[in-house]
This record gives C-alpha cells, sequence and structure tokens, in this order.
C-alpha cells in the first residue's frame, strides 16, 4: 500500500457516501472506513457494514478491539470483501471504547496487541496495521512508545500511523484529546530514525499540503484527519504534488458533477440525499454564498425533483 497520504478513519464522517465524494477529488489517497468493532463484523449486517462502491479503492478499513481470536476471524470478511488493508484501532480514547477494552487504552498493554496482530496475520494476506498515540496518561513518551512499537512490530505489523500527541484517558473529550495533549511531531521522527525497518505515518493537526511535504522529508507517510473533511477542496493538488501523478486539479463545478450520478443512484435506490450531501458543505468553504449552499444541501430531501435541483447547481456555480 501507498502510504504517502491518506484520510483518517473518522466516526460519522468517512462512510461510503464521504468516501466516494472524496474520489472525485483525488484518486491517490488511501482511504480508510470509520471505525468498525470485530465483533459488529462477526455478528452485524456484514454487507450493510461492509459494502463500498468500487471506486473507492484504495481503501483500507479500520477494526477496534482485542480478543485476538475475534480480530483473526473479523479479518476473513474484511479480505473477502476486498479491502486492501486492515488497520487496528490503537488509538481511540473514548470512555466507551475504553470500557470495551480497545482503542487507545491498548497501549498500556503491548503484550495483546502483539497477539492480536500476530492472529490477524495468520489469517489474511492483505497487510495488518496499525494506529497508535505516542503514548498514554503517565506512559513515558520515550520508552513506552518503543517497547510498545517493539512488541508489536515483532508480532509481524510493519507499518504504525502514530498520532502525535498522547491520550488522557481521563478527564478529556474525544474532541479535547485531539486538541488539549501537546503535538509532538519530533517523537514521530525520532520513531522513525530508531526504527528503520517499519514504516512509519504521522498524523495529528496536519492541514495543508505544504506541511505534509515538510513531514515527508522525515516519514514515510502522512495522514491528515479534520481537515480532509471541513475543508476537502485542499485535497485537489495531492495527486500532483506528492504523488507525482501528472494531471490537472478539478474545479469545484467538475467535482459536483462528477458526484451527480452518484447521488442519483443513491435518490433511485431510496437513500436519503442528506446522508450523502451532508459530506459536501466542507467544499464550499470561504466561498460566497456558502451559507445558501449549506442550506440547500441540508434540506434537498425536501425538494421536488431534488436530483434537478443538484444538477441546476452543479451547472451553474461559479466560483
Amino acid at each position: 500500500m501507498n502510504h504517502r497520504f491518506s484520510v483518517a478513519p473518522m466516526m460519522d464522517r468517512t462512510d461510503r457516501h464521504e468516501r466516494y465524494f472524496l474520489r472525485t477529488i483525488t484518486s491517490e489517497t488511501l482511504l480508510y472506513t470509520e471505525m468498525i468493532h470485530a465483533n459488529a463484523v462477526l455478528h452485524g449486517d456484514r454487507s450493510s457494514l461492509l459494502n463500498y462502491h468500487q471506486r473507492e479503492h484504495p481503501l483500507a478499513i479500520q477494526l477496534g478491539g482485542s480478543d485476538p481470536e475475534v480480530l483473526a476471524e473479523a479479518v476473513i470478511s474484511c479480505e473477502n470483501f476486498g479491502f486492501k488493508e486492515i488497520n487496528l484501532n490503537v488509538g481511540c480514547p473514548s470512555d466507551k471504547v475504553q470500557k470495551g477494552r480497545f482503542g487507545a487504552i491498548l497501549m498500556k498493554e503491548p503484550e495483546l496487541v502483539a497477539q492480536c496482530i500476530s492472529k490477524m496475520i495468520e489469517n489474511t494476506k492483505i497487510p495488518i496495521t496499525v494506529k497508535c498515540r505516542i503514548g498514554v496518561d503517565d506512559m513515558n513518551e520515550e520508552t513506552g512508545l518503543d517497547n510498545f512499537i517493539s512488541h508489536v512490530k515483532d508480532a509481524g505489523c510493519e507499518t504504525f500511523i502514530v498520532h502525535a500527541r498522547k491520550a488522557w484517558l481521563k478527564g478529556l473529550s474525544p474532541k479535547e484529546n485531539r486538541e488539549i495533549p501537546p503535538i509532538n511531531y519530533s517523537r514521530v521522527y525520532k520513531l522513525k530514525e530508531k526504527f528503520k525497518d517499519i514504516k512509519v505515518v504521522i498524523n495529528g493537526e496536519i492541514t495543508s499540503i505544504e506541511e505534509s511535504l515538510h513531514h515527508l522529508d522525515k516519514v514515510d507517510g502522512v495522514m491528515m484527519g479534520r481537515e480532509a473533511y471541513d475543508n476537502p477542496y485542499l485535497l485537489k493538488d495531492v495527486d500532483q504534488l506528492i504523488f507525482n501523478k501528472q494531471k490537472k486539479a478539478k474545479n469545484r463545478q467538475e467535482i459536483l458533477m462528477e458526484y451527480l450520478p452518484y447521488l442519483e443512484f443513491q435518490y433511485k435506490n431510496g437513500i436519503k440525499l442528506a446522508h450523502a450531501t451532508k459530506h459536501l458543505m466542507g467544499l464550499f468553504k470561504g466561498l460566497n454564498g456558502a451559507k445558501e449552499i449549506r442550506k440547500f444541501l441540508t434540506q434537498i430531501d425536501a425538494m421536488e425533483n431534488p436530483i434537478e435541483h443538484f444538477k441546476k447547481l452543479a451547472v451553474e456555480f461559479v466560483e
């Protein structure tokens, strides 16, 4: 897998509609699903949970869980559905996730994570990766992180996506855990210097392509999160500047026109269009009339002939 640039898995954001939308902007960026618990893969509606449009590739799935046997069984379904990578979440700090004994709290149990990774690797031919923090709570950012990486690397994991800040498991919300613990990019750089035989992808507060290129001088890849969702048009230059593809960036009108057939297909299949159009809000960030467009996208299902209204928006759109 090419990890030079990816969009982070984000709950309530990186669903199949969002991922298809991003594909109208960038074809090379690695995309991830929202986190799905391994138990849901085994016992839930797999078709609903795991289905996606083939255009979404390259596409990885992120799993949550801490039971090696359950995760090992879940990866079989993930591979059968055609995902190109399976990522284990060892970075989410939410209370609900902690109670389920998965996510960031697992950084305190490197041996267990290693067991999970080993079992997962045994059951699939596709890459197994880990997304983690530089530490949790009072864990030493130097020795604690190195110890965690060593254990999991020895179990066979070759790629680590590292959010460059600690997670505080008590007293902070998930949102605060993305903002309050100090960012420490140099610690991730140092990790790559020490473990030259693994791939290190950096994550956390990255908001531009220029920043991404700077990080790529130090690590193997960059993962962008909230900024890619809130301001998706910045991804228009990723294929050319990061993946060195000789292609012209699309303008917003071209993106809207390319998304139109997908919306029409969803509409014909009875999907509420707002589930898909809600992901377009950030496309108009900073433009005159953005507020009115966002209102239109929110209310689209109440309109008569909504597809025609969207087509009109796309055809007449002027930046």
